[in-house]
């Protein structure tokens, strides 16, 4: 399975960005999947995940109410739309499976300026 972020970038408080992960498993459809980060110094962790068909999410307390994941299986990509960053977004975000993560992309920086 490739894994391919894109969207990331320098962006400014309050503004907001959107990520995007390209799949090329044809299990993408049935995987649950997560969005993570890692910060510098940090662990990596899980900050938004969707169900298979996209009708659950569930996030991580620090992104509630700002981040929204989703995604489109007909395209097997994965999204999240980041609204109102904050600079402790700051991080290399990663999409995987929500559960077993397989190997991982490279992964996609974003900077969030104060």
């Amino acid at each position: 399975v490739q894994l391919v972020e894109s969207g990331g970038g320098l962006v400014q408080a309050g503004s907001s960005l959107r990520l995007s992960c390209a799949a090329s498993a044809f299990t993408f459809s049935i995987t649950p999947m997560g969005w993570y980060r890692q910060a510098p110094g940090k662990q990596r962790e899980l900050v938004a995940a969707i169900s298979t068909g996209g009708s659950s999410t569930d996030y991580a307390d620090s992104v509630k109410g700002r981040f929204t994941i989703s995604r489109d299986n007909a395209k097997n990509t994965m999204y999240l739309q980041m609204n109102s960053p904050k600079p402790e977004d700051t991080a290399v975000y990663y999409c995987n499976a929500r559960f077993r993560p397989g190997n991982w992309g490279q992964g996609t920086q974003v900077t969030v300026s104060s």
